[in-house]
């Protein structure tokens, strides 16, 4: 029999038990791809934007590198590909956001020095990357010029995430089993995130409906289906993004959308029914929204729009993506080791 791909993956955000994270879906994909076969060795860290906290697991990953046998090096963010540099093996990297568009600072909402940094060097690790993957299409322009991409978005968990009746969900969250609830994901002191936007559009809102602005930050990464199938609406109003998984999130529990344009958003709700495209970022326009999606009153057909999102899609997507690498980095006669293609586990409507 073939020998699975051996995968090294380096990323510098990893969920962990009690901490506040954003960054489940990079676990995923990594459970996803040893579920389909590949062994994945995963090394995460903790840059925290500052350069000296990158020595030390640089030169665990040369020591990795050095003892261990791997097929290739998958880095998760742009940063995370410094550490396999110089390559030892080929190295693919995922571009998934701020890597490649930059950090806004939370202060005052502009584009900061230390993000201008992390641009110049994700463009560093994408010249030398064997392939380079975007969440969006959009983000192949922040890419340096003559560097391909292949679009590979991170993908859903059907099983997790899927309506549940509303008023159980309010029910098992002490939410109001009444009011009209719009919830809005993401850490509100995030300066990107525009949480002031969002509560200046529902302040509107309140003036002709009812509606409660719920944040949704801060708990189990399980518990978010409950509150997107309790929510009436999600109002998105991020100043910048890839491709936002709450968005991909949203739309797999059926809740309607109403989003400023913004990353691969437009694509993505743009022919569904019940969601709402804002034509500006003015708060008016975006309370506006809020409004027809509420006295709409109707849960989306979502689900079904996003069911090409199935994580077994994406992973076997990657995974030609990795044999594809190997091959040409081995030549045109020598197999690449093998891994299952996972089929859809289904999105059912």
């Amino acid at each position: 029999m073939e020998r699975p791909i051996r995968v090294l993956m380096i990323t510098s955000a990893w969920p962990h038990r009690g901490q506040e994270a954003t960054t489940h879906f990079i676990q995923r994909q990594a459970n996803f791809l040893m579920a389909a076969g590949v062994e994945v060795d995963v090394f995460h860290f903790k840059g925290l934007r500052q350069p000296w906290r990158y020595a030390r697991p640089w030169v665990e990953v040369r020591r990795r590198l050095l003892t261990r046998e791997y097929d290739l090096v998958h880095a998760q963010f742009g940063q995370s590909g410094l550490l396999a540099l110089p390559k030892r093996i080929p190295l693919v990297v995922t571009f998934r956001g701020s890597d490649l568009l930059g950090i806004v600072s939370d202060r005052d909402g502009q584009r900061t020095w230390v993000g201008r940094a992390l641009q110049a060097a994700s463009r560093l690790v994408a010249r030398q990357a064997d392939a380079v993957v975007v969440v969006s299409e959009h983000m192949k322009e922040s890419l340096p010029t003559g560097v391909k991409a292949t679009v590979i978005p991170s993908g859903l968990d059907f099983s997790l995430f899927r309506p549940h009746p509303r008023d159980e969900a309010r029910r098992r969250l002490g939410l109001d089993p009444d009011r009209p609830l719009v919830l809005f994901a993401g850490r509100p002191t995030q300066g990107r995130k525009r949480y002031q936007l969002a509560e200046q559009a529902v302040s509107i809102l309140q003036r002709s409906v009812p509606a409660e602005l719920v944040v949704l930050w801060g708990v189990a990464h399980t518990e978010v289906p409950l509150y997107m199938s309790a929510a009436d609406v999600l109002v998105f109003t991020s100043l910048q993004e890839g491709s936002p998984n709450v968005v991909k999130e949203a739309l797999a529990c059926d809740l309607p959308v109403v989003s400023v344009p913004v990353g691969d958003v437009p694509e993505r709700i743009r022919d569904i029914v019940g969601c709402e495209l804002c034509v500006d970022e003015r708060p008016e326009t975006i309370a506006a929204a809020l409004e027809r999606a509420l006295r709409r009153g109707a849960r989306v057909r979502g689900r079904v729009a996003v069911q090409s999102l199935d994580e077994s899609v994406q992973t076997g997507r990657l995974i030609e993506l990795y044999q594809g690498v190997m091959r040409k980095r081995a030549g045109p006669a020598t197999h690449a080791p093998e891994a299952r293609i996972p089929a859809p586990a289904g999105a059912e409507e």
